[in-house]
């Protein structure tokens, strides 16, 4: 009996074991089950939410596209468009606006224009970006186009062509200003008379146009009794006024306008030198130079060179200052010789002063006279004379441009030749020869570096000085 309880018992016990274990075990099953459940709900409303997050953002988008391209219809006047190569390309296209509201912050957080758009079909074309444009102002670093470089390409026959500067033949200049390689065109009165404006400048461009390297292209238009321009109406209503007569009417500020106004009519023209100031000093209404000169003392007449160098060198004509070493009371030079037997103190005390002015204010042309002025050289007209040119450079200080007065004077010719009258003036030490008879004297010359008379080292001191000059008024 006894063991038959036991026996029950353990039956007892083992089936409370079992429904135990199975409860357990469903308890275990449901809580598995239900987790997966949960966990596929959550998983499908996080889908769905994502799902709802791509559609929100593919419309909004969509929506600025469109806004964006609306507003880049309706501002098409405020904003250019640069297509990028100018050719047709399907390939790739470019599209640069102009307006500067579009902005990034770079990690060092510094504002930069943003980037610009590009759409390419081949993404292993690289965009380059533009090459930044050189200021208008920034000077031209190759050296190839400096004085020194250009000098060292020329021949020998065009180094010499640009130590002439011609008066304007009247057939063939443009012929004339090719076959010689000159240096430049000298134009008087003939040349204006009966044209226009339009045909002088027609004509100018012509002689430009005929050589490799631009002319100077000069006038003596000195006002009063000096103009070859404005004497003619279809140049300008009255000619020019003597300084004299400016300095009357409105002092040194008129003489100032004038010169500028004279500029004005010779840049329009396309001439680039004018022959002027007078730098003679003379009060004497007695003297041939008296009408053509300031008509004072040396430094009032200094301070009417320096106005006037300073007005053309802010108009960019070059000015040449004139007589050297000064006309003092002697007679016309276009006539004959003439002899200046004043001591050289008058030249330190009086007639070097407006030079000395014109010099210090940055002239950029000396013109030397026919004078034979005996108290410096008394063997040859100051032109022709080494000594006078040593005075110019070294007490004066000039590192210009020196050029002769007109070769074909009779204040020259009475003294020599052509041919020996170039060749002596460029031994003297000019650079450009102010003449007629070019034709003979341009081959004269190269024949007479070919003999050893003149140096080639010689031609090249001079042409780069012309050179550097032209190079300074703008005209390389």
């Amino acid at each position: 009996m006894k063991n038959h309880h036991k026996l029950k018992w353990r039956i007892l016990v083992s089936s409370l074991s079992l429904i135990i274990f199975t409860i357990l075990i469903f308890l275990l099953v449901y809580q598995t089950t239900h987790k997966n459940s949960a966990d596929k709900v959550s998983s499908f409303h996080i889908g769905l939410h994502l799902e709802n997050l791509e559609t929100d953002s593919s419309e909004k988008t969509n929506t600025t596209e469109t806004n964006s391209s609306e507003n880049s219809e309706t501002t098409s006047d405020s904003t250019t468009e640069t297509n990028v190569p100018t050719e047709p390309d399907t390939s790739t296209t470019q599209t640069i606006p102009t307006s500067s509201n579009q902005e990034i912050q770079t990690s060092e957080n510094r504002t930069e224009p943003a980037p610009v758009e590009t759409q390419t079909t081949n993404p292993d074309i690289l965009q380059e970006p533009p090459t930044p444009a050189i200021p208008a102002d920034t000077p031209n670093p190759t050296p190839s186009n400096s004085p020194q470089a250009i000098l060292e390409r020329m021949s020998l026959e065009e180094k010499v062509g640009q130590m002439f500067i011609a008066r304007c033949p009247e057939t063939h200049a443009v012929q004339s200003a090719a076959d010689y390689h000159l240096g430049g065109y000298i134009l008087f009165a003939r040349d204006f008379q009966n044209k226009t404006k339009e045909q002088v400048i027609y004509d100018i461009r012509c002689y430009q146009a005929a050589v490799s390297i631009p002319m100077l292209i000069g006038v003596d238009e000195e006002g009063g009794v000096v103009n070859r321009i404005s004497k003619y109406p279809q140049f300008r209503s009255q000619p020019f006024q003597s300084p004299q007569e400016l300095f009357l009417n409105g002092g040194l500020g008129l003489i100032q306008s004038d010169t500028v106004e004279k500029c004005q009519l010779l840049h329009e023209l396309g001439l680039n030198l004018n022959f002027a100031p007078v730098c003679d000093v003379s009060e004497n209404p007695n003297d041939f130079i008296y009408r053509r000169t300031f008509g004072k003392n040396a430094a009032e007449t200094s301070k009417y060179i320096e106005t006037v160098v300073q007005s053309m060198k802010q108009q960019q004509i070059g000015c040449v200052l004139k007589h050297f070493p000064g006309y003092g009371n002697n007679s016309d030079t276009h006539t004959g010789i003439a002899y200046d037997n004043r001591p050289y103190d008058t030249f330190l005390s009086s007639d070097f002063l407006p030079f000395q002015a014109g010099i210090n204010t940055g002239a950029d042309i000396v013109m030397v006279s026919h004078n034979i002025v005996n108290c410096m050289d008394s063997q040859a007209p100051a032109s022709l004379s080494l000594r006078v040119h040593e005075i110019l450079r070294n007490d004066l200080g000039f590192s210009g441009v020196i050029v002769t007065d007109e070769l074909s004077m009779n204040g020259v010719l009475d003294y020599a030749d052509d041919i020996s009258i170039a060749i002596m003036a460029i031994q003297a030490g000019n650079d450009l020869l102010c003449c007629t008879n070019f034709d003979a004297q341009i081959p004269a010359v190269i024949n007479a570096v070919h003999q050893g008379i003149i140096s080639e080292a010689r031609i090249n001191e001079s042409v780069l000085r012309i050179l550097q000059m032209k190079q300074s008024l703008g005209i390389l």
